[in-house]
């Protein structure tokens, strides 16, 4: 089974939506669509999933064409972010109600259904009703009736979105085994950098409605194909700035300067633009070969054992974000080690270069 898009298209009036985008997305691993809010992931999904018209190109599964037919038709599973369950039946009937509708026998609704709570961890709430449920325990229920409908491509648009930290860690390391070996193309919309990279898999990089990158998911990563590409794939987001490339060193403004090496050393003179990860920079110094940007702190969070720094030097806005706990002072300047070795390097239309 494969899930094929030939230069579909989305527009609402005179709004495109979803630009001409064209991918292939394969069944034995999870197919990411990153990007922020906005970024056209939902209508992507929705145009897969036959939920709104498609304005241009067209969408094959396993090769035949379905861009004209119904979601009904499609066999296709989605589950949302929110809790989509029928309130008036049981989670057996809820996990059964596509089986029921495709005239499935009783028998073979059964085992396709316990098996499923068994996956999830449901059996014993099978008598139960949505209301009677934690947030998770729905959220489980709706993956269920993804899981025993046996569909062609499944689509979970941010479904964990509104759990609570614990399970939401939890089901983001259940997920890729749940629907290992079943054959079916899974999407999964996220907004969130560090979930896709722990689903692996291949991730397709969204901003303003387009596709901006597409591949493995580690790969892309490491090698964003441009700015926008590295931008999409980083929170918090990743520290930019012009640089200029002179002889042998690198300046970035009068702020700081360094050697040149690697890649770097192959590029001619003149203008780039550069970007580094937040956990490249670090409070305290980690090697001999970090420079110093000194940064006056505007915002500073702790979130469990990480703690990260809005700072500001010369009219730029960057942010370092460390493991430990770092008591900053508000409107006071620090010392930030950046390792340069970790830049990625952009040429003035935004293409990767080093």
């Amino acid at each position: 089974m494969t899930l094929e898009l030939k230069d579909a298209t989305k527009r609402v009036g005179a709004v495109t939506h979803i630009k001409p985008t064209s991918l292939i997305l394969q069944p034995g691993h999870f197919n990411v669509l990153l990007g922020e809010t906005g970024a056209g992931k939902t209508s992507l999904i929705k145009l897969m999933a036959g939920l709104e018209p498609i304005a241009a190109g067209q969408i094959f599964m396993n090769g035949v064409d379905v861009t004209k037919l119904s979601t009904q038709k499609r066999n296709i599973s989605l589950v949302h972010q929110f809790f989509v369950n029928y309130p008036h039946m049981t989670v057996f009937e809820n996990i059964a109600s596509p089986l029921r509708v495709a005239g499935m026998a009783e028998s073979e609704i059964q085992g396709r259904v316990e098996e499923a709570a068994d996956i999830l961890r449901l059996r014993p709430m099978l008598k139960r009703r949505p209301d009677e449920l934690s947030g998770g325990q729905q959220q489980r229920t709706a993956l269920a009736r993804a899981i025993a409908k046996e569909s062609t491509a499944v689509f979970l648009d941010e479904p964990l979105a509104n759990l609570d930290y614990k399970l939401r860690e939890e089901m983001r390391e259940q997920l890729p085994e749940l629907f290992a070996g079943r054959g079916a193309v899974v999407v999964y919309a996220t907004s969130e950098p560090e979930e896709a990279l722990m689903l692996g898999g291949h991730t397709a990089l969204m901003n303003d409605g387009q596709v901006v990158q597409f591949g493995v998911t580690a790969e892309i990563y490491r090698a964003p194909r441009d700015l926008v590409s590295a931008q999409v794939f980083s929170n918090p987001p990743i520290n930019s700035a012009s640089v200029i490339k002179r002889g042998n060193e690198i300046h970035l403004d009068t702020v700081a300067s360094w050697p040149v090496a690697g890649k770097a050393a192959d590029l001619t003179d003149g203008p780039y633009s550069i970007a580094i990860r937040p956990s490249n920079i670090t409070p305290e110094r980690k090697s001999q070969t970090q420079i110093v940007i000194p940064g006056t702190v505007q915002v500073a969070e702790l979130s469990g054992s990480e703690s990260s720094a809005h700072f500001s030097f010369d009219q730029q806005n960057w942010v370092s974000l460390s493991p430990g706990v770092f008591p900053y002072d508000i409107g006071k300047t620090y010392p930030f080690f950046m390792e340069p070795s970790k830049c990625f390097y952009f040429a003035p239309d935004g293409a990767l270069v080093a």
